[in-house]
């Protein structure tokens, strides 16, 4: 097939370009490289079954352009704003580079006929629970715009399937890890360790208890839903059967350092504003499909952490 990948230069969407061109597609990526890299692609430059576009999404002129040259097939849609910490100081940046890339996204399926669209969604969109999450807990409520600028997403993508007679596969996933990584606790804990090697502060009590999936599973998972999966919508969580405390990903980082650092933490339950401190997906619906996660939770995070430090 004949592929775009959006955000294909960025963390996640570079490993999905490995994957795609070794299964035989012709991958199209569209990136601003606002958070992408040109060095996650660079192996690719010159591959016969890739082409690169350094184009904002939302220059409609230019990426009509695209589509009308490449005659593409399918969508895998990731571009998008991945900080909720950065998004709570300016929350244009979820509703321009999450909700208004889709839509523009949707809008050129619909005038180019292209029919199919996978979709990177998250965990976020359910907000505060207290329970396992299945895929058809409700209500949604989340509690930062990155979380409803997916949500509200997810909504346009329902009524572009029902409206143009289009398929959508969304991948709801929770922290992602592992090499090409560009943000998150594990480069906070290394940058600020870098800085003070005497002293480790961890935003709230460190008790923050959630699932963290290695890059390379995230990735096989979404071919494989794509590749399994008929309905009009089609619609799973993905995720790991084990989760991690931040207070363990805190000693991993110290030791994985080499240093002896004193942990202190600042207090409460949640590291900001917008962040969900417990969370842990029901995995039935994709397990029962046939797929699991390779690496645990924790496996996944000190493989990080190595290779953020340049162990591997």
């Amino acid at each position: 097939m004949k592929i775009l990948v959006t955000g294909g230069a960025g963390f996640i969407g570079s490993h999905l370009c490995d994957y795609l061109i070794a299964d035989g597609h012709y991958v199209v990526v569209v990136d601003n490289l606002s958070l992408g890299k040109k060095e996650n692609i660079a192996h690719l430059e010159g591959h016969k079954k890739f082409a690169f576009y350094h184009v904002d999404i939302l220059d409609y002129g230019k990426m009509s352009q695209i589509f009308q040259k490449e005659c593409l097939e399918i969508v895998f849609h990731l571009a998008a704003n991945s900080d909720i910490a950065k998004s709570r100081e300016n929350p244009d940046i979820d509703f321009d580079n999450t909700l208004k890339t889709t839509y523009t996204i949707l809008k050129l399926m619909k005038d180019f006929n292209v029919k199919k669209i996978v979709f990177s969604s998250t965990s976020a969109i359910y907000g505060e629970t207290n329970t396992k999450v299945k895929e058809n807990f409700g209500p949604l409520l989340p509690v930062s715009h990155y979380g409803a600028g997916k949500l509200a997403s997810e909504a346009f993508i329902s009524s572009f399937v029902e409206n143009y007679d289009m398929q959508a596969w969304i991948v709801r996933f929770p922290n992602v890890v592992g090499e090409r990584a560009t943000h998150g606790v594990i480069f906070d804990f290394i940058n600020k360790l870098t800085k003070n090697p005497n002293e480790l502060e961890v935003l709230g009590n460190g008790e923050q208890y959630k699932p963290y999936l290695y890059v390379k599973d995230l990735v096989e998972a979404i071919v494989f839903i794509l590749k399994n999966t008929y309905n009009k919508i089609n619609y799973f969580n993905v995720g790991v059967d084990s989760r991690t405390k931040v207070k363990d990903i805190a000693g991993m980082v110290v030791d994985e350092m080499g240093l002896t650092a004193k942990i202190k933490y600042t207090g409460g339950d949640r590291g900001w504003i917008g962040d969900v401190p417990e969370f842990d997906y029901d995995l039935s619906k994709i397990n029962s499909l046939g797929w699991r996660a390779k690496i645990s939770s924790n496996e996944a995070v000190k493989k990080s952490i190595q290779y953020i430090l340049g162990k591997k």
